[in-house]
């Protein structure tokens, strides 16, 4: 199974890309004053609409006004979330993403070009997904807090320390907390 969270990753750096080179040619063909109404755009880019608040809804608007393939960039990219979302077999999830593939391939788009040629690698391990849901997130997490433990314990050279410094990173709210009152 290749994981859902990277699989976000490439489709969503697609679109990411291409709004970057959108943002810096619409930057230099409108008036200053157009052009400062594309700022602040990034995060209402990358959210669901669904979370937007209305001022990220509105620059978003003003953003795709001036550039409909950014907009449809965005469509399919919402729509390949909802497929992930919402699939619940890996026939159906195959059968939606090829058709998701066909109306990108359709549209002209460029920007999803590298996740097309990962699907063309990878489709059924990436619909192994849609099996059981699961993810690696609990997996990533942990290596991000062991590296950020590593970083924080340099120089520690006792290993009991170490494992203390674990212990406590691991487990020390749940056991010195005063709001919990049972302890495991």
């Amino acid at each position: 199974m290749i994981d859902r969270f990277h699989d976000d990753q490439h489709y969503r750096d697609g679109a990411d890309s291409l709004r970057k080179q959108e943002v810096k040619r619409l930057r230099q063909e409108l008036p200053k004053d157009e052009a400062k109404t594309l700022s602040q755009t990034l995060w209402p880019f990358r959210k669901r609409p669904k979370d937007l608040t209305e001022e990220e809804q509105q620059r978003l608007d003003a953003l795709f006004a001036h550039s409909p393939q950014l907009k449809q960039a965005y469509a399919f990219r919402e729509q390949l979330t909802l497929i992930f979302d919402t699939a619940r077999s890996k026939a159906e999830g195959i059968r939606r993403i090829t058709c998701w593939r066909r109306k990108v391939e359709a549209s002209g788009l460029r920007c999803y070009d590298a996740f097309l040629k990962l699907l063309d690698r990878w489709l059924d391990l990436v619909a192994n997904y849609f099996r059981h849901r699961h993810n690696s997130g609990f997996v990533e997490g942990l290596n991000t807090k062991l590296k950020l433990l590593k970083r924080r314990c340099f120089g520690i050279y006792n290993l009991g320390h170490l494992f203390q410094r674990m212990m406590l990173d691991f487990r020390g709210y749940q056991r010195f907390s005063p709001w919990q009152t049972t302890y495991h």
